[in-house]
């Protein structure tokens, strides 16, 4: 089944192969699986980690179903592929470009933060393959009439589980009464929770109404190590820095670092599922942990997710401390961006969930204050009541991301990622 994939690609989409010819002979685990049924247009309901190649294995039978099809541009769009974030659907329309290069169908996408005319004014051209997130997505099928969307041919959303959680829910349904029914539809979840199985129920049907063929398709082909140390407030910085000081020197690169813990199980897994990408699909994981919130552990074995305990070695964590307090104390600059990253750790932390795990009462903040290179407590003003109940819609607002705190917050998101709380780096310490 894997060798004769070949022979289902269009012209095109096998001359981009050319570079990559060995993957049409060595697909991973979800793309073997699943491409020979959506290339037969069944509807799929896949479960795949993230990183696992399941964007390859979607968007590769949608761009040969168009090409078959000889679809052009004045046919409008032909697939849709809904992302969770404006981040994912940006890297799901850089694939989309790599695999379309030599094809004559157009490619565009539509999401929050950008020109909603300029999007309009590109659907009104002919978009044969569109990547959106779901608010921007029914934005144009409301209020954008030249947005031709009657030849429909497939409707994917990709990581369901997270549109779940950023509640998106109703946007969804309101968006599946505004589409062609006559479809494929194609559901990926790196989770499998009720709420995913509910909403899949909705997505496909009952029996009696579905119209075409449903698989499930499932894999687990990750081999991550996972683990975790304890580490005080005041020594998590030391800590980390000699952990990536020794990464660095033995080049190895394949490491999630959860400086921060998750809100929920479901983060940790998304996270995690991020080291393990390609073919091998190894990888690790290491978790920090401060000594109140070790609770959390339990939380994750009710989830099936088992870590080993690190113990960093006291000869690898150089005192560096007061050195570290004199840079930021001699550095203006340092010193109010510390002060920023102390004050937005704090509202982080008071807005987490699972209170009974993280409670900010039970810190040491001095300690903590040490961690941001200070020898005193930093006067910065903090109403942690109001503050944290804005700071939760700050995050539900950036779709659910925690630390969306501002461009001048060093810890705060800026990309794709979160780089507070993921650094990478390869195998265990």
């Amino acid at each position: 089944m894997i060798a004769s994939c070949g022979q289902w690609l269009c012209d095109a989409l096998l001359d981009f192969s050319n570079g990559m010819c060995a993957w049409l002979f060595s697909l991973l685990q979800i793309q073997a699986r699943s491409i020979p049924h959506l290339m037969e247009q069944s509807d799929v309901m896949g479960s795949a980690r993230t990183g696992s190649g399941k964007t390859l294995a979607f968007l590769v039978p949608a761009i040969e179903l168009l090409c078959s099809s000889h679809f052009l541009p004045r046919n409008g769009t032909g697939v849709i592929v809904i992302c969770p974030t404006r981040e994912l659907a940006i890297q799901t329309h850089d694939v989309a470009n790599e695999l379309m290069k030599y094809h004559s169908q157009t490619l565009g996408h539509v999401i929050g933060g950008t020109n909603m005319r300029s999007e309009a004014n590109q659907l009104a051209k002919g978009v044969n393959v569109l990547v959106a997130t779901p608010g921007r997505l029914l934005d144009h099928l409301r209020n954008t009439s030249s947005f031709n969307y009657k030849s429909l041919k497939c409707l994917i959303i990709d990581e369901a589980d997270r549109i779940l959680e950023q509640n998106f829910e109703e946007d969804i349904k309101q968006i599946f009464k505004r589409l062609p029914q006559d479809r494929q539809t194609v559901l990926f979840s790196a989770t499998q929770t009720q709420e995913v199985v509910d909403f899949a129920n909705f997505t496909f049907r009952k029996n009696e109404e579905r119209q075409r063929k449903l698989v499930y398709v499932g894999v687990d082909d990750s081999e991550i190590k996972q683990g975790y140390c304890v580490i005080p407030s005041e020594k998590r910085f030391l800590v980390l820095y000699a952990f990536l000081r020794m990464k660095v020197r033995q080049k190895q690169k394949d490491y999630i670092v959860q400086y921060d813990p998750p809100d929920d199980p479901k983060d940790y897994i998304h996270r995690v599922g991020r080291t393990a990408r390609g073919n091998e699909g190894k990888g690790s994981a290491l978790l920090f942990l401060l000594p109140e919130e070790l609770k959390l552990l339990i939380r994750l074995q009710a989830a099936n997710i088992s870590l080993t305990e690190y113990e960093p070695s006291e000869k690898k964590v150089l005192k560096l401390q007061s050195k570290f307090e004199y840079i930021v104390g001699g550095n203006y600059v340092l010193n109010e961006s510390a002060k920023e990253a102390y004050s937005s750790y704090l509202l982080a932390y008071n807005s987490h969930s699972m209170k009974d795990i993280f409670d900010i009462h039970r810190l040491d903040l001095k300690k903590v204050a040490a961690s941001f290179g200070f020898k005193d407590l930093p006067k910065v003003s903090l109403n942690l009541e109001s503050s944290a109940s804005k700071h939760r819609k700050m995050r539900k607002g950036a779709g659910g991301r925690r630390h969306g705190i501002g461009p001048s917050n060093p810890y705060g998101r800026r990309g794709g990622y979160d780089r507070r709380q993921l650094a990478r780096f390869r195998k265990d310490m």
